[in-house]
């Protein structure tokens, strides 16, 4: 038994969910989220909770009932209060700008890197050297704050570049000195 996929998901008020077709639906405050549901993983609502049930003990079902709820939990909790990434950005002459939607950003190449937010993200630089991804799906926040980070990834020598807020950077050592003679 999956003991993440046995428990309940509480549904707050304000939030709306649909199930039909393969499909769960939710809707809430800050907007809707659809997802398809895999084959044999069912959903079950009453008083103000959602069960995910699985029709067979076979492994793959297994695997999928914890999966499965546990990104309809992220789905009510997005759509509540809302998932956010925080980015930090470390270099000598190294920032951000917001542009409309868009950001800007200088870290060390000749020219600017400019970042479209896509549909449901919105970013926010309250300093030059700091990020901020918000949206109501998890998965989605959390691949553009990725992707962004891969644009200058920090380097273990002087540790430059994009890095989540409070991510610890391994540093290396550099050249040593030869000893001897």
């Amino acid at each position: 038994m999956s003991r993440i996929g046995q428990s309940p998901i509480t549904i707050p008020s304000g939030v709306d969910v649909t199930i039909g077709d393969g499909r769960v639906a939710v809707k809430g405050p800050r907007g809707e989220l659809a997802r398809s549901l895999p084959e044999g993983i069912t959903l079950e609502q009453s008083d103000g909770e959602l069960r995910v049930l699985r029709a067979a003990e076979t492994r793959e079902q297994k695997a999928l009932h914890g999966l499965v709820r546990s990104l309809i939990a992220n789905m009510v909790e997005g759509v509540t209060a809302g998932y956010e990434k925080r980015l930090e950005i470390h270099g000598v002459g190294y920032r951000a700008a917001k542009q409309g939607n868009d950001i800007e950003l200088q870290v060390g190449f000749s020219h600017p890197v400019r970042k479209a937010a896509p549909a449901g993200i919105e970013f926010d630089v309250p300093q030059p050297t700091r990020i901020t991804v918000r949206g109501i799906d998890k998965e989605l926040v959390g691949q553009v704050a990725a992707e962004i980070r891969a644009i200058k990834k920090p380097e273990p020598y002087k540790a430059k570049g994009i890095r989540y807020e409070g991510e610890h950077i391994l540093r290396k050592g550099g050249k040593a000195a030869k000893a001897g003679g």
